[in-house]
């Protein structure tokens, strides 16, 4: 196996550093393919380091675009590169970004077997780019390899070849029980003045909150309110970063707007934190297994698991809703239980489930 293996934005980083480890510890040389769908230094290239990811053996470069002109410029770069490196036999595509779609694309159309490591995952919400994305990608996906049985029914149900849908667990926990062991000796918390302090942790990044004006002045509004008696760190994504700025809110003295994390450092202020408030869905998943308490700011959630097995809330983008139950969260106990094989042995499970090519019929 000749494989490339694509990461494109930064929960894709996550994924892909233990899979290249498997990978090479089976005999395997990847290729790794930056697409470059985050360019920012403190949203891709300290991922590398965190994860003691290879150097990638190519960075497409195509920056950001409406999500038409970007899957079209990644699927354009890819077909090139694979035009110079003819000796690649299957694509590994990790999540539902773009990049994820457009390689997909590239490389079923030229007869190359794709993997899609997380398939199955479904919110029910079209309006939801992400959610196209997984669709496309698994109606053409050669393997099918699947976090947690929800996705295996969602596959099901759409009516994917058993032998495409092979159940591995949930990659992002590899990457998430190694950064535990390695927590960086000053985090972010640490320069805050919190340690030993409770605080609060928040995300944002999806269009459909952060683009909308009322909605986000809401969400910060009701933040600041809960910062009154719980700090809020708000690790500040540059999407987000520019419409604050642009509407000209102004945070509370305790909501602690900073740059955006190093992976190493996220991890640590999540395990400490004594509720994360986020619109992402990798975050639901790392709440789940660090016994955090998780109010997930959005209508559906595309990783069901996490609140029937885990500790995340889906709470919609009620601002007052939201600030309620994290008041109540607080005070409540924490059911800690990890879905069925989150357990760090992902990786090992994909090369295993790629020695044997599925079926369509």
């Amino acid at each position: 196996m000749r494989p490339a293996v694509i990461a494109g934005a930064r929960p894709n980083f996550v994924k892909v550093g233990p899979l290249l480890k498997a990978l090479r510890r089976s005999g395997i040389d990847p290729k790794l393919i930056h697409t470059g769908q985050h360019y920012d230094e403190s949203m891709s290239a300290s991922f590398f380091r965190d994860l003691d990811i290879q150097p990638p053996d190519a960075n497409l470069g195509v920056g950001s675009g409406s999500h038409a002109h970007q899957t079209a410029a990644v699927m354009d770069a890819f077909d090139a590169w694979l035009d110079a490196n003819p000796a690649i036999d299957t694509v590994i595509v990790v999540g539902d970004v773009n990049s994820t779609l457009a390689c997909t694309l590239v490389g079923t159309k030229r007869g190359i077997p794709v993997a899609h490591v997380e398939a199955g995952l479904r919110s029910g919400d079209r309006t939801m780019p992400e959610e196209i994305n997984r669709i496309l990608v698994d109606s053409v996906a050669d393997w099918l390899l699947t976090p947690s049985a929800d996705a295996d029914d969602n596959l099901r149900s759409e009516g994917a070849h058993e032998s495409r849908i092979r159940r591995v667990g949930n990659i992002m926990v590899d990457s998430l029980f190694d950064a535990r062991k390695r927590r960086p000796e000053v985090t972010t918390i640490d320069r805050l003045g919190l340690t030993g302090s409770k605080y609060g942790l928040m995300t944002l990044h999806r269009a459909a909150l952060v683009d909308d004006a009322a909605k986000l002045a809401d969400v910060i509004r009701s933040m600041n309110t809960l910062s009154e008696t719980l700090p809020l760190v708000f690790p500040v994504h540059p999407r987000t970063a520019n419409m604050i700025k642009t509407l000209g809110l102004s945070p509370g003295p305790g909501l602690h707007l900073t740059e955006p994390l190093t992976y190493l450092d996220f991890v640590a202020c999540q395990a400490d934190a004594s509720i994360v408030l986020t619109d992402s869905g990798g975050v639901q998943e790392e709440t789940t297994c660090l016994g955090v308490p998780c109010l997930t700011l959005r209508e559906s959630t595309e990783r069901p698991v996490t609140v029937s097995h885990g500790t995340n809330e889906v709470v919609g983008v009620n601002p007052q809703r939201a600030l309620e139950r994290a008041v109540a969260r607080l005070s409540e106990p924490v059911i800690r239980r990890r879905p069925e094989l989150w357990d760090g042995k992902t990786a090992d499970r994909v090369v295993a489930a790629l020695a044997t090519r599925p079926t369509f019929s």
